[in-house]
């Protein structure tokens, strides 16, 4: 059985995401600036947005920890758009290739539900999949297996095996293995771009 639909993660895959690229603009200090990224605005506090809260929800009880860091708590959201620098460099190209060859596109994003219609506006590659399961839209995260359920029937129900399920994150590989998707532990484009030679995608 042969790969016939490309699933994508889009963070660190399709998307160069990278808090510290805002924060560098806001705190001065490195040691300052990574101290908040480890202990106040980390990953567990951002995860909860991946799983459906709000920006201004999720931050009121980390402002009434630190209200000397209210602004940088708030800018999280308000300047998200600063986390970013467009694509991961070569990801993009590949995915048009996916699309001229008319190759059924998806991806399946741990992503906050509050920007996403701004990020449809920002990248114009992400207009080429025919749909996107957001976590923060649905309340589900990635490794947990219901949203790859979820993603099956979004893409109209096809065995896991004819999907191929790409993603820079080991734990969301692994639990897509499980499920019997074909995937693709994405480092850089030059492997990913092999992998779908191999898959007889490209």
């Amino acid at each position: 059985m042969a790969a016939e639909i490309a699933l994508f993660d889009l963070g660190h895959v399709v998307l160069d995401w990278d808090p510290a690229r805002l924060y560098a603009k806001i705190i001065d200090t490195p040691q300052e600036r990574q101290m908040f990224l480890a202990d106040i605005c980390n990953m567990a506090w951002h995860t909860r947005h991946d799983a459906g809260a709000s920006f201004a929800e999720n931050a009121v009880d980390l402002i009434r920890q630190y209200p000397q860091y209210e602004t940088e708590i708030l800018a999280w959201g308000r300047r998200w758009m600063e986390m970013f620098d467009g694509y991961v460099e070569g990801t993009a190209e590949l995915i048009r290739r996916l699309d001229a060859r008319q190759v059924p596109l998806y991806a399946l994003t741990n992503m906050p539900a509050d920007p996403w219609e701004e990020m449809l506006q920002e990248f114009e590659i992400l207009r080429r999949f025919r749909d996107v399961i957001v976590s923060g839209r649905i309340g589900l995260i990635k490794p947990g297996a219901e949203i790859y359920h979820v993603a099956l029937e979004v893409m109209d129900h096809p065995e896991p095996a004819n999907v191929l399920f790409i993603d820079n994150s080991l734990p969301n590989v692994e639990a897509a293995d499980t499920l019997g998707f074909r995937t693709h532990h994405f480092k850089h484009a030059e492997g990913l771009e092999s992998a779908l030679l191999c898959e007889g995608l490209l």
